[in-house]
């Protein structure tokens, strides 16, 4: 085997999004990841320009998480000549199943609705991808198991470890040629409501490690007296809660603790709506796999039953149209699409409703516009202006903070010979060099898009 590593940053380099990692040897080509980018209308565009490396000759897609913006370009790949398998957990490859039937339908949707109501500005909007390509993804699937090393070639394994954040995730060791290379995907909180405590690595010799919160804490809040105190406001303004949630994880941690503050009588009886078909789906994975998470399964069904299910966009109008107070919770997080878009056209220029964001907001998205205290709000076209009351909660994130970050390097025994910081924005990314500079000492890269380091070995 040649005595160097080429990895290509192909995403999540000097921003959040986009996670793709090409690590080129003479042996194998593995992808690391395979996600879209998101937020700002620059990056975005980026998704429809093909990848500046040979698509047909990767061997395989090695996936963290199935969170969008970790594998949400998987079909883009396919359509530029990729062949071969597609490899994770079985929760992960599920949740990518769901997030890639979903994406494709809204994409189609979103180009159909554009060329209809004549708002897109090329002569016919297309879909980024169809249901059809997504599907064709998902027929190269291959589950295998955590915790357990997968050789790839004589001089080259990977094993997928726990790592919390949302079900079926992990952390990718990648063992080539005796060095070791740790792909740390998205690293998950201690004391999760629904998830137990993330794996660490123990040896590193070069490390790529997320940075999200990388420059942050998380507050110290009780997000369960802080919910309950939002709800309480909004009864007495007789008014809706909207949350706009991720559908994985976010949706199903936002049932669990509404359940539990009904069962403390915190809350009363108030009606909950869950409007995301991609979060039912979900909802189903946490049933297939209970070894994954935290939720017995009495648990898991009185919390369904205690909520009101949506399954159609008639019962969205029907909602819409209840004059009680309500909450509803409903997709998308970033409110970049979804259903939680009609409830906002309807009622974000009421000031008895209340929006209750609840995760990362990432620079570019409406949710970020929100959090920033935009007076109007665009989508469908037009503006519509905002008189709503907008409240955060930020610990509800499913992102371990700088604190969190820091501990779970901690059990790493020897000294990386480098470290890569991804999955962050520029002035986190700088900030959390530092932090690592001084806690560690290590040596600490923060690599730029379409950067190419070669490592010798």
């Amino acid at each position: 085997m040649d005595d160097f590593v080429k990895i290509n940053f192909l995403g999540a380099a000097g921003m959040v999004t986009g996670s793709k990692f090409l690590i080129e040897t003479s042996e194998k080509k593995i992808l690391i990841d395979c996600g879209m980018f998101q937020g700002l209308k620059e990056l975005r565009e980026l998704n429809w320009r093909d990848l500046t490396i040979d698509v047909g000759s990767i061997d395989v897609v090695l996936l963290t998480h199935g969170h969008l913006d970790h594998v949400g370009y998987l079909p883009r790949l396919l359509k530029q000549g990729f062949l071969g398998p597609i490899i994770g957990t079985a929760p992960t490859l599920a949740i990518a199943e769901i997030i890639l039937k979903d994406s494709a339908k809204i994409h189609e949707e979103d180009a159909e609705k554009a060329n209809k109501d004549n708002y897109s500005k090329h002569q016919s909007a297309l879909p980024f991808y169809t249901v059809k390509e997504a599907d064709k993804a998902i027929e190269q699937f291959q589950i295998e198991m955590d915790d357990k090393w997968i050789y790839l070639s004589e001089h080259i394994a990977y094993r997928f470890q726990y790592n919390g954040h949302i079900i079926g995730a992990t952390f990718i060791e990648l063992d080539i040629n005796g060095k070791r290379f740790v792909f740390s995907g998205d690293i998950g909180r201690t004391d999760d409501y629904l998830l137990s405590d993330p794996k660490s690595p123990e040896w590193a010799d070069f490390l790529f490690i997320e940075s999200t919160y990388g420059n942050k804490l998380h507050p110290v809040e009780d997000v369960e007296e802080k919910l309950a105190n939002i709800i309480r406001e909004t009864l007495n303004k007789k008014g809706t809660l909207i949350i706009p949630s991720f559908a994985v994880e976010r949706l199903q941690t936002l049932m669990y603790i509404l359940w539990r503050l009904y069962k403390k009588n915190k809350i009363p009886n108030i009606p909950i709506f869950i409007d995301s078909p991609m979060g039912n789906n979900v909802l189903n994975v946490f049933n297939r796999f209970p070894k994954w998470h935290k939720l017995s399964v009495e648990d898991y069904q009185a919390m369904c039953n205690h909520m009101n299910i949506i399954h159609s966009y008639k019962e969205t109008w029907e909602t819409i149209d209840d004059k009680r107070s309500k909450i509803v919770i409903a997709g998308s997080g970033m409110v970049t699409g979804g259903r939680v878009l009609t409830y906002l056209q309807q009622l974000i220029d009421d000031p008895a409703t209340t929006v209750l964001l609840v995760g990362y907001q990432a620079e570019g998205t409406r949710g970020r516009q929100l959090k920033n205290g935009a007076h109007e709000i665009r989508f469908f076209g037009k503006y519509y202006p905002v008189k709503a009351t907008i409240e955060s909660i930020d610990s509800l994130s499913a992102h371990a903070d700088q604190q969190g970050l820091i501990k779970w390097m901690s059990t790493i025994k020897n000294r990386p010979e480098q470290v890569f910081l991804i999955h962050g924005e520029p002035s986190v990314l700088d900030a959390f060099r530092v932090k690592i500079k001084d806690t560690y000492g290590w040596d600490v890269s923060i690599p730029k898009l379409s950067d190419v380091e070669k490592i010798m070995i």
